[in-house]
């Protein structure tokens, strides 16, 4: 008897484990990716698959940390940010279907309240790294504040007209709306940032439109992307049920894109 219970709580022990280790672990940057995991988490359970949640508060990280395995697949990140950390890290990562566009916007500290206004020498933020760092140049380019010399991934060498003399300055993007308050004029932040740190994506004084190119994506080590888990993930994500809660918690601030 004593033996069959010794087996019995093998048994348990190592179902539980069998379990634990298919669990699907999704890494996202903290905000409103965070909040559509945290959904479809709920979603994922009611149909029996278990998402382990692994938030981060940078850019780098989720990457670094699929790369190691820590994670099974990360949800935040565009295709030319991708694609530039493929190429600087040597990462071997499939794209595995779309999530949500989260617009990039120029947003104003308190003394401004229309790009109309902006004296010369105006402060502007853009984040550090050079994908976003582009696609900001080319915000302001469209908002009519500069324009450039090169449209494939510019950076600040390639600014050819700066007629307000704007001072560019690149830091961490989840120190932007921080430092806006007190240390520059204007700032081009997206829409995650912005939502984390209180403010409103919708008093944006310019705005990608909805059709922007940069959607932010799933993603996977090559040779995960057809793992019944993933696939399954996919699926819930990209449901009817999850974009009708992206579009009616967000009020339109951020959208689907699949």
């Amino acid at each position: 008897m004593r033996l069959f219970f010794l087996c019995l709580s093998f048994l348990c022990l190592a179902a539980c484990s069998k379990k634990s280790d298919h669990t699907l672990r999704v890494g996202m940057t903290n905000g409103p990716h965070a909040e559509i995991i945290e959904y479809v988490q709920k979603r994922a359970k009611a149909e029996g698959l278990d998402l382990e949640l692994v938030p981060f508060d940078d850019f780098i990280q989720p990457n670094v940390a699929l790369d190691a395995g820590d994670i099974d697949v990360n949800i935040y990140q565009h295709l030319p940010f991708l694609q530039e950390q493929m190429k600087s890290r040597g990462y071997d990562f499939v794209v595995v279907g779309k999530a949500i566009t989260l617009p990039l916007g120029i947003y104003g500290a308190d003394h401004v309240t229309s790009l109309s206004t902006l004296k010369h020498g105006t402060k502007v933020l853009i984040s550090v790294d050079p994908s976003n760092a582009a696609r900001s140049l080319m915000l302001l380019e469209k908002a009519g504040l500069l324009t450039l010399s090169n449209h494939i991934n510019p950076s600040v060498k390639d600014i050819q007209e700066n007629p307000l003399g704007l001072k560019i300055i690149e830091v961490e993007a989840p120190l932007i709306p921080r430092l806006l308050k007190d240390d520059a004029d204007i700032a081009v932040i997206i829409a995650d940032w912005v939502m984390v740190s209180g403010m409103d994506a919708n008093k944006a004084l310019f705005k990608e439109d909805a059709k922007s190119t940069y959607a932010n994506l799933i993603v996977v080590k090559k040779g995960s992307e057809t793992r019944a888990d993933i696939q399954k993930l996919l699926h819930i994500y990209q449901s009817d049920d999850v974009k009708k809660f992206i579009l009616e918690k967000f009020k339109g601030a951020i959208l689907p894109a699949w």
